[in-house]
């Protein structure tokens, strides 16, 4: 068998290429919906070979800070930041570590606490007659006891979401996609079976209710109150998996 080559790309040089076009898109030396040089201009440029060039475009493409576009108009552009599908990679990763054990349940839920609580606070301040609406929304869906618990689930992570937007942030609302988005179904997973539905939604209307009334206080005890139980149910989880490993051994 006759067994062809490629070139070999130089992922060091790639990564180079790509940190140098990164900074200057946001150094704004690039500017939005800038049309960047062609492959071959940019080897050019930088003495490299153009699929060298291509795995670093690849790698601006993967953090959504260009996009290609074909036909005679066609290249490679600088997109408009987008805050969402940047917090989705930060959720990816941050997946990922909790899914192989680099936080325990406890960190999740300190961590839970400490951010939602400024959430709540802000909320209490600024939220519309919408985030009251959008809060309240999720709580009437969880009151619904037909619902399946992975429909439950979801509206519990939207109504975690809807808090946040409530705060009426935009960089909270940044930082906050990786506690809604990654914590909250992997604490969900582990304590759906032994939680009472019911008692989170009345916690929800607990938080959505003083949040209405614009009570900072009684929206943050609300919460503390709730991933209190949210803690002493993982407890109780572990503690029947335990049990459960031992009947098998």
């Amino acid at each position: 068998m006759i067994l062809k080559y490629d070139e070999v790309v130089r992922s060091g040089v790639a990564k180079q290429v790509a940190d140098n076009i990164r900074a200057a898109i946001l150094d704004g030396r690039l500017k939005i919906d800038e049309r960047l040089p062609t492959e071959e201009e940019l080897a050019k440029s930088f003495g490299i070979s153009r699929p060298t060039v291509r795995e670093a475009l690849k790698r601006l493409a993967a953090e959504n800070l260009i996009r290609s576009r074909r036909g005679p108009t066609g290249g490679n552009f600088v997109t408009r930041p987008d805050p969402e599908g940047l917090s989705a990679a930060i959720t990816g990763a941050a997946t990922l570590l909790v899914g192989i054990g680099a936080f325990d349940i406890d960190e999740i839920i300190t961590a839970r606490l400490e951010t939602e609580t400024i959430c709540c606070r802000l909320a209490a301040a600024n939220r519309t007659d919408a985030d009251i609406e959008a809060l309240e929304s999720e709580i009437r869906v969880q009151l619904d006891e037909t619902i399946s618990d992975e429909a439950f689930c979801a509206s519990d992570v939207r109504f975690h979401r809807a808090l946040v937007n409530s705060a009426g942030n935009g960089p909270l609302n940044l930082m906050m996609y990786t506690v809604v988005e990654a914590f909250m179904p992997i604490t969900n997973m582990i304590v759906s079976r032994v939680r009472d539905r019911r008692a989170v939604a009345g916690f929800h209307k607990q938080l959505a209710s003083a949040i209405r009334n614009r009570d900072a206080v009684k929206a943050t005890e609300a919460l503390a109150a709730m991933l209190a139980y949210l803690r002493d149910n993982y407890s109780t989880s572990l503690e029947r998996r335990e049990r459960a490993l031992a009947a098998r051994a």
